[in-house]
């Protein structure tokens, strides 16, 4: 397992090159819980970081890498409560800001930048049904997508 320099360098590498990086976390064997990915260098740029929950690694890395670019290299500024429409093929998704929480602690971008500077906007997917986990009816149960907040 690489040290915690070794993946802040990994990361720097990353940030230096594309302008951010993207962590995933997952839980260990034996621990409930859900993966979660997260970018790290939007900061610097005075841009939140980008969250996105319940998702296998490779397809939050390439969301969040989607959305990353968006924000980075065309400066859009998502807002709490946007719905995104055009990053799901056939759903929308909504953007929602909040605080960190013991599920979504993006632990790298706090060691990088400092709790006090880092803001967090979560990437909320829908179920198969369009339904978001703050509707009636959702499918999946609340720690498959635990949130930093509602629209």
């Amino acid at each position: 397992m690489p040290s915690v320099e070794e993946v802040l360098q990994n990361q720097q590498r990353h940030i230096d090159e594309f302008g951010w990086a993207v962590t995933a976390v997952l839980p260990t064997q034996g621990e409930s819980g859900s993966p979660f990915a997260y970018t790290v260098g939007l900061t610097q740029h005075d841009f939140p970081e980008l969250v996105i929950a319940g998702l296998h690694p490779y397809i939050a890395h390439t969301l969040l890498n989607d959305m990353a670019r968006r924000v980075h290299d065309g400066a859009q500024r998502l807002i709490h409560g946007q719905q995104v429409n055009d990053l799901l093929v056939g759903y929308d998704a909504v953007i929602v800001e909040g605080p960190a929480t013991e599920a979504l602690h993006p632990g790298t971008a706090y060691a990088r930048y400092g709790e006090e500077r880092v803001r967090l906007q979560q990437i909320v997917w829908p179920d198969q049904h369009g339904r978001f986990p703050w509707d009636d009816g959702y499918e999946y149960p609340a720690y498959v997508q635990p949130l930093l907040g509602r629209p």
